[in-house]
């Protein structure tokens, strides 16, 4: 050991030692062969490697990680089909702007004698899926690589980040004075006052101002400076998907939810305003309204410029750090008496009414309103959902109300299926004291339920509530909208309380409406691992988002 020391640590231990320094306290991780100098460098140290099942359910989890902390969250494969494995989880960070960083391994890449085996071009291919991506060829430049690979997947906007280790720089010795590099604490720039002034002008002449706020405020202290713009100024919000809960939505100039990009009840207030304040959203969450040339003005809150779209060309910037800008804001601009927010709240009282529909309906299978209002009722107010994507997502967009940041996680940006149960799962491990539920279609759920056994595994408390239609729900509701036949999107589910019981969970289901609450509490108080089935009837998509909707006159 004396005599490493003198040589140099090996590559692999170089590595981890890097990310030791970065204050990694996770892997997640499904090796391989070129991983294994890699993973006993990683049993020699602080960092706890969690074993998945596959490699894209530990990407989801890293990048979950990266959302509820801001730290870059970190995953591990091996090359070839491990390498490619991860490209959603990729995506789902890159467009979710969560700080994520995956490594990969490779075969040797100075002596080789399997030719091309398992070979692809892996950095090539996450190219234009991340901030970053670069092969190690050497061990010396490992750790400018790694606080390179930390910095850009941190700073704003966040993403995804990756590295591929080559077997046989893992085991290469580094030159006995290559060292580690210390994160630097570097401040985020703040808005000109100039462009804060102008803001405040706008909103001044503004007669029907909107905020919007959506996922890049999805920050604490973003949190609590817009409380404080909201109370002194008494501007009504409505927040994106992605922005749900940033603040607290029983406050009394809370709207809703942009679920839809059209043709809501939210959207005759949207209408109305002829400034909207956008905090934090950018456009590649999918829309929540529409620009048009000589429409409304919109002023951009945001850590970056606007990506000008067709349907979003911010008239006006405040680029910086986004809670000073909402600060200053709160502090300069005040309440105007020129403002008239009348016709917002007659449509606020319009949508809670809505709202309010049908969530005590008995039928059975049962209704999403019935569902979300379930839900809401036995969770605590810091409990966290997380949703896969689905027809249910748009139902607890809309009807359900959060109450504090990163209680909802969903995603509106790659929206990628099969992500609600490795989100959850990252959730219950970070908070163990808070209550956690997954959302899942019984499509989106067997897309990466293998991970039941590792959440067994790994004892945390946790339930999967499962949505069941049997089909691919979504596209059978757009398939009808779009009238074709009825068509290649229906399907059989295993028992899913057998299923469940073969992992070491625990299974239940629903066979009457007035069961879902009691057995959803029951699961959430016993502790461990537990999936309830609950079926649906879908048949209110129809009813609510093709009839209703499609004859709202905005009278009120």
């Amino acid at each position: 050991m004396a005599q490493q020391e003198q040589l140099g640590h090996s590559g692999a231990d170089l590595f981890v030692r890097a990310l030791e320094n970065e204050g990694v306290e996770y892997l997640f991780a499904v090796p391989g062969e070129e991983n294994l100098a890699f993973l006993d460098a990683i049993r020699r140290s602080r960092i706890k490697l969690i074993l998945n099942r596959h490699e894209q359910a530990a990407g989801f989890m890293a990048a979950t990680y990266g959302r509820l902390t801001g730290r870059v969250g970190v995953c591990l494969s091996t090359l070839g089909p491990g390498a490619t494995n991860l490209v959603t989880a990729a995506a789902y960070a890159q467009l979710g702007a969560m700080p994520m960083m995956m490594i990969s391994g490779q075969k040797p890449i100075k002596s080789s004698k399997q030719g091309l085996f398992q070979i692809l071009d892996v950095v090539d291919l996450m190219r234009p899926l991340t901030k970053y991506t670069r092969q190690i060829s050497n061990a010396n430049t490992i750790p400018a690589k790694v606080r390179e690979a930390f910095r850009l997947a941190s700073e704003e906007r966040p993403g995804a980040v990756h590295l591929e280790l080559p077997e046989d720089i893992a085991a290469e010795l580094a030159e006995p004075d290559t060292h580690i590099f210390t994160p630097s604490d570097a401040r985020r720039p703040t808005a000109s006052t100039k462009s804060l002034e102008r803001a405040c002008e706008m909103i001044r002449q503004a007669r029907n101002p909107l905020i919007m706020i959506g996922a890049g405020a999805n920050r604490k202290r973003v949190s609590r400076a817009l409380i404080r713009l909201v109370d002194v100024t008494g501007i009504p919000f409505f927040t994106t998907q992605m922005g749900k809960g940033v603040v607290d939505e029983r406050h009394p100039r809370y709207l809703g939810n942009a679920a839809l990009s059209t043709g809501d009840f939210l959207h005759c207030a949207i209408d109305r305003a002829d400034l909207v304040i956008n905090v934090g959203h950018d456009v590649v969450e999918k829309p929540p309204f529409f620009m048009t040339p000589g429409g409304k003005q919109v002023i951009h809150i945001n850590f970056s410029g606007a990506d000008v779209d067709p349907v979003y060309f911010p008239q006006h910037e405040v680029v910086g750090d986004i809670a000073n800008s909402v600060e200053w804001l709160a502090d300069n601009c005040r309440a105007c008496a020129g403002h008239d927010f009348s016709g917002f709240m007659k449509v606020k009282a319009a949508i809670d009414h809505h709202l309010e529909e049908k969530i005590h309906d008995d039928r059975f299978p049962v209704i999403p309103q019935r569902i979300v209002h379930d839900v809401r009722q036995v969770m605590p107010e810091n409990g966290i959902v997380a949703l896969d994507n689905g027809m249910y997502k748009l139902w607890f967009a809309r009807n359900y109300r959060a109450y504090d940041n990163n209680t909802v996680l969903l995603d509106n940006a790659l929206a990628s299926m099969g992500a609600g149960l490795p989100s959850a799962m990252m959730a219950a491990m970070l908070y163990p004291e808070l209550k956690v539920m997954a959302v899942c279609g019984d499509g989106g759920f067997m897309m990466n339920s293998q991970e039941l056994e590792t959440a067994v595994r790994l004892n945390l408390d946790l339930v999967v509530l499962i949505v069941c239609d049997q089909a691919y729900g979504m596209i059978k509701w757009k398939q009808g909208q779009d009238h074709y036949p009825d068509f290649g999107l229906d399907y059989r589910n295993p028992d899913f309380v057998q299923y469940a019981q073969a992992y070491g969970a625990t299974g239940h289901r629903i066979t009457t409406t007035a069961e879902l609450r009691p057995m959803l509490e029951t699961a959430l108080n016993a502790g461990g691992v537990h999936l309830v089935e609950v079926p649906v009837d879908y048949s209110e998509n129809q009813r609510v988002f093709d009839e209703e909707l499609s004859s709202l006159t905005c009278e009120f």
